[in-house]
C-alpha cells in the first residue's frame, strides 16, 4: 500500500489548477497559498467565510480527538473504509476526499486499513481551522486543507471517492469533482442514533429520522448499510467528549446540559446509515 500526495488542488478564486512550490501553493494567475509549519493549507478566502471562525471550536475539535482516538466509533471508520476500497482493484490508484474531515480520524483509519499494491491520494477538508490543525499535526502523509464543502478547491471530475460522514453535504459540488465513475459514501445518524442521551437532554424527543437517506439529484444508490452497536462509556469525562462533539450541546436547554454532566457512566446505542451513491452520468 502506498500514499501519494494529493495533486487535484484548485485556486478557491479563480478554480485554475494548483501548483505546489514546496512551500506554497499557486496558480497560473499568481494566486498563492502558502503551506503552514504543521503541514495545512488555507484554501478558504475570507470572501468565502460567513463567520470570523467558522466551524467547530478549539474545544469541540479536542472533544472529538480524545473519543474518536478512544476507538469508540471504530465500527464506523472500519465499514467507511471497507466500502472505500470495495470496488478498487488491487493495483488501483485513487483519490479520495472527507468533506468535512474533522480532526482527520476516518482518512487516518483509511489509511491504516490499506493493504495489497493499491495507492491512494487523500485530502481531508474542513472549514474548521482547529480541526485542519489537529489532523494535520496527527499525520502529515495526507493532505489537509480548511475549505467549504460550497466551493470545494478541488478540480473538475478528478476524485474517485467523496466521503461525507455526519457532516454537510454539498451533493452538486460532489458531483462536480467526482469521476464519471466516482462514489459519494454517505454516514448519516440512524433513528435510534445516542437515543439514550437524547431521552436524558430533551424534554421530548423530535419525530424518528428515516431509516433510508433519500438520493440525491445526479446520483444512484449502489448500497445502504447499517452500523448499530450498544456503547457503553465509562466516565463523566467520555459522555462530555460525546456532547460537546455533537450539535446536542447547543440545541439542550441548561437544564439538559446539566442532567447530562451528572452522569457517571451511560450505555448509548450507535446508529447510523452508510449509503454508497454512484454518479447519475444518464441525467
Amino acid at each position: 500500500m502506498k500514499i501519494t500526495p494529493f495533486q487535484a488542488l484548485a485556486c478557491p478564486l479563480d478554480g485554475a489548477p494548483l501548483h505546489s512550490n514546496g512551500s506554497a501553493w499557486r496558480c497560473a494567475a499568481g494566486h498563492g497559498f502558502d503551506i503552514a509549519s504543521q503541514g495545512y493549507t488555507n484554501l478558504l478566502p475570507v470572501q468565502q467565510k460567513r463567520s470570523r471562525d467558522p466551524g467547530d471550536s478549539k474545544e469541540m475539535v479536542a472533544a472529538r480527538r480524545r473519543f474518536l482516538n478512544a476507538g469508540h466509533y471504530q465500527a464506523i471508520a472500519a465499514a467507511v473504509s471497507r466500502a472505500v476500497l470495495e470496488d478498487l482493484p488491487d493495483a488501483a490508484m485513487a483519490s479520495c476526499l472527507d468533506a468535512g474531515c474533522g480532526e482527520g480520524y476516518y482518512l487516518r483509519e483509511l489509511a491504516a486499513s490499506l493493504r495489497g499494491n493499491r495507492t491512494l491520494s487523500l485530502l481531508g477538508l474542513d472549514i474548521s481551522k482547529w480541526a485542519v490543525l489537529s489532523a494535520a499535526r496527527q499525520d502529515r502523509r495526507l493532505n489537509w486543507v480548511v475549505g467549504s464543502n460550497a466551493n470545494l478547491p478541488v478540480l473538475p471530475g478528478t476524485l474517485d471517492r467523496v466521503l461525507c460522514l455526519f457532516g454537510f453535504p454539498v451533493h452538486a459540488e460532489f458531483a462536480r469533482v467526482l469521476k464519471p465513475d466516482g462514489q459519494l459514501l454517505q454516514v448519516d445518524a440512524g433513528p435510534y442514533h445516542l437515543r439514550e442521551l437524547r431521552e436524558i437532554i430533551y424534554p421530548a424527543l423530535k419525530a424518528e429520522r428515516a431509516a433510508e437517506v433519500r438520493t440525491p439529484e445526479g446520483f444512484a444508490k449502489l448500497s445502504s448499510e447499517a452500523v448499530r452497536y450498544p456503547l457503553d462509556l465509562a466516565n463523566a469525562e467520555q459522555i462530555a467528549d460525546l456532547l460537546a462533539m455533537t450539535p446536542h450541546l447547543y440545541r439542550a436547554s441548561a437544564e439538559g446540559r446539566a442532567k447530562a454532566a451528572a452522569l457517571t457512566a451511560l450505555t448509548l446505542t450507535v446508529d447510523v446509515r452508510l449509503t454508497r451513491f454512484g454518479r447519475d452520468t444518464a441525467r
